[in-house]
């Protein structure tokens, strides 16, 4: 049975798993460790991504991010592309590093955010790689630290994490020990480790007892929330894809974005597409980076080609398209783009 598509919405709170291949080490010592760390600091500073969560096992790593407009699929390719690449010629290896791909699940907030918070920086403990809560505040290679204060990590989004706990940081800090002191005991929780409508339901026991009460119960692979979150993400999602769809099958593809982008700022398209362009060639050529990923789902790298720039580059201006897409209230419409721009932005 082929695998779903991943659910990529902005602002989703994703729990992020890769494994080694066969269960192989990925991090062989700390020069791996700080390398990995080291790319991940910089790819979620150029996505705007958000981690508030995170754990570096020897074979195995957990995140916890909130995207921004770059997609998860992109932001992780990145990642462990770049990883595997530095890996293999460091150990003189060849081949894959990660197992399959990747495991992403978009999670309801308001019911799971400090569960996975407290389940992703206990992971030392439960694999013996430190004994303690004392000892985990002093490991380097988990989020737990951070948050805590003893170290700092201008990348992990530790004050939003303590804003659950209090507004004082030294009670907030002194609440949030406590709190994952209490998950110590609770062992591995594969109901946080994926999505569909069992683990959504706490485990067994309490799906069957939701099914004998008749409740009408939804779940995805994907997702991990009640019927009703599965639901709106999943009708969210549908109506991304219908309009995507009305968009290509119209004809308005990038050459039609284009011409319709540069109509707004009066511009010829040449000029959007032009590297080095600033003003309102600029802020044309951001403005078809986000209509491009996100209402045709153009991939990064397609667009990398077409306007002679970096993928990175590409992820900042996607992320700026969207800030001007949403202060100059623009929208692609499909009756719009049919009748041309009724406006201009300058």
């Amino acid at each position: 049975m082929p695998r779903k598509a991943r659910i990529d919405a902005p602002l989703a709170l994703n729990h992020i798993i890769a494994r080694g291949i066969e269960r192989r080490n990925i991090f062989r010592d700390s020069t791996d460790r700080d390398h990995f760390l080291d790319r991940l600091e910089s790819l979620l500073s150029s996505t705007e991504t958000i981690c508030y969560a995170w754990a570096l096992m020897p074979n195995h790593f957990h995140l916890l991010l909130r995207t921004a407009n770059t997609p998860i699929s992109d932001l992780m390719k990145r990642l462990l592309t770049g990883y595997v690449v530095t890996f293999n010629r460091r150990h003189k290896r060849v081949g894959r590093l990660f197992q399959n791909r990747f495991k992403s699940i978009l999670c309801q907030e308001e019911i799971y955010f400090l569960e996975l918070i407290r389940y992703i920086h206990l992971n030392p403990i439960r694999a013996g790689q430190v004994t303690s809560l004392a000892a985990l505040e002093e490991y380097k290679y988990c989020g737990h630290g951070g948050i805590m204060g003893r170290f700092n990590i201008p990348w992990q989004d530790a004050d939003s994490v303590l804003s659950h706990f209090g507004n004082d940081a030294s009670g907030a800090r002194k609440m949030y020990c406590q709190f994952i002191e209490k998950g110590v005991d609770q062992g591995r929780r594969p109901d946080l480790t994926g999505g569909g409508v069992i683990r959504s339901s706490g485990g067994w026991t309490k799906y069957a007892s939701e099914r004998k009460m008749n409740k009408h119960l939804k779940g995805d692979e994907r997702i991990l929330g009640n019927s009703n979150f599965v639901d709106a993400v999943l009708n969210e999602q549908r109506e991304r894809m219908e309009r995507k769809y009305r968009l290509q099958t119209s004809g308005f593809d990038f050459d039609a974005l284009l011409s319709h982008v540069a109509s707004l700022y009066r511009l010829d398209p040449e000029d959007i597409v032009i590297p080095g362009m600033r003003g309102k060639c600029a802020e044309g050529r951001a403005l078809l980076c986000y209509w491009c990923r996100r209402e045709l789902g153009t991939k990064g790298t397609e667009l990398s080609k077409k306007l002679g720039i970096s993928p990175s580059a590409v992820s900042l201006l996607t992320s700026r398209g969207r800030k001007l897409a949403i202060k100059n209230r623009l929208k692609l419409d499909l009756e719009l783009l049919k009748a041309g721009p009724r406006t201009s932005i300058i």
